[in-house]
């Protein structure tokens, strides 16, 4: 009877074809809820007396551990009382001819094994439950102390590393940091957050799961498994890809491969974070390091910026509407080695236009461009991605 209902289970229910170990142990729970039911029903055993087989409640833990559904637990257990039931009716009708027995004899098996199958289920979905919480709450602390060790260069097994974090380490990442304005009581917030950094990964086309890895109630650190992609497809991330909602952020490295693109990747994703926490408000929801890199690298200080930002750019430095759009065509005519064709299709503008603007640029900084073009551009991207966090407040006209 047992190996017949332990045969019909494996192949009814995917979910529990695990490996050998747990099949043993799947084995066994079965073997014992069956002779559990059969010494109930045989001596009249009490049902507050008896409780779920030791062997059901490792199996149920180890389902726990592996992340597979308690719904499939629950879905075995319905599948082997049926069976069961139907042994002890082909055994009843071996056993006697008398029509009444017979029925009296089932209702009684069929309730039996009706009230067992109830109170081990709820003693199995309680192991079940408190494993689930206990693993994945050991698992991330696991994940969390591997990831550091990762970063800090530490001499790793990298098949080990790979098993715990479900990730592979032998390919591209790409370092995300992403964060909420607005922190939300129960996870909310880190939901939101990582629904967005798988959002991602969807988008770019990437395959297997991102690392994520909350740092508080707000925040986290992930990487994106780029595989033997080395470059984002266009337009995989803009503000809206990742359908995040209003006040979330992402700053992003560039791929790197192996340990060390793991770590540099990384790096670079908190120096972009950098450059969009001095941004303050004014940050764009994309962040990527490749286009404030020289900002990254000299982010220590918003002041000393903002006060060089001032200095290079003059007048032009000014935060309002008008110098923000000449600081825009001034970056595309850089941009494009100084042509007003160019910028002029670029910007979808007439030549004329460009040109007029360019002079008024030059006007606000009190000098040609082409002195100390350098500087000029990295004022110039400053002014782009920390906005009003390095520009000069000017009243109403």
């Amino acid at each position: 009877m047992s190996a017949d209902i332990y045969g019909l289970i494996v192949r009814e229910i995917p979910h529990l074809r695990g490996d050998k170990r747990v099949l043993t142990l799947l084995e066994a729970s079965v073997g014992e809820n069956v002779a559990t039911v059969l010494h109930i029903i045989q001596h009249g055993i009490e049902l507050e007396n008896v409780h779920a087989p030791a062997a059901a409640e490792e199996y149920a833990r180890r389902l726990a551990q592996r992340g597979v559904p308690a719904s499939a637990l629950l879905r075995a257990y319905r599948i082997g009382s049926a069976r069961f039931q139907d042994w002890c009716l082909e055994e009843l009708g071996r056993s006697s001819d008398n029509a009444p027995i017979i029925s009296a004899a089932a209702l009684r098996i069929a309730d039996i094994t009706s009230a067992y199958i109830d109170k081990v289920s709820e003693e199995l979905l309680s192991a079940y439950e408190a494993e689930k919480e206990g693993w994945l709450r050991n698992l991330g602390v696991a994940r969390a102390a591997r990831v550091q060790a990762l970063l800090r260069g530490e001499r790793v097994d990298v098949v080990s590393s790979e098993a715990i974090l479900g990730y592979r380490l032998r390919q591209h990442h790409v370092g995300v940091v992403c964060w909420t304005e607005k922190a939300t009581s129960g996870g909310g917030a880190l939901a939101g957050l990582e629904h967005a950094t798988a959002e991602i990964a969807r988008q770019a086309g990437l395959e297997g799961r991102p690392i994520f890895l909350p740092q508080d109630e707000s925040s986290a650190w992930a990487w994106l498994p780029f595989g033997a992609k080395d470059a984002f497809p266009a337009g995989a991330v803009s503000p809206c890809a990742a359908g995040a909602g209003p006040g979330i952020r992402f700053a992003l490295g560039v791929p790197g491969s192996g340990l060390s693109g793991f770590r540099r990747t990384h790096e670079q994703a908190l120096g972009a974070h950098a450059v969009a926490l001095a941004a303050g408000e004014s940050a764009q929801p994309v962040t990527s390091f490749a286009d404030v890199a020289p900002l990254a690298l000299m982010s220590g200080s918003t002041e000393l910026i903002r006060a060089w930002v001032f200095e290079t750019l003059g007048a032009l430095a000014d935060d309002d509407g008008h110098h923000a759009m000449l600081r825009d065509t001034l970056r595309v005519f850089l941009r494009e080695n100084g042509s007003f064709v160019a910028t002029a299709e670029r910007l979808t503008l007439h030549k004329n236009t460009v040109r007029y603007r360019i002079g008024k640029a030059e006007e606000s900084l009190g000098r040609p461009v082409g002195g100390d073009r350098l500087h000029i551009e990295l004022a110039l991207l400053a002014a782009q991605w920390l906005s009003s966090a390095v520009l000069r407040q000017v009243g109403p006209a």
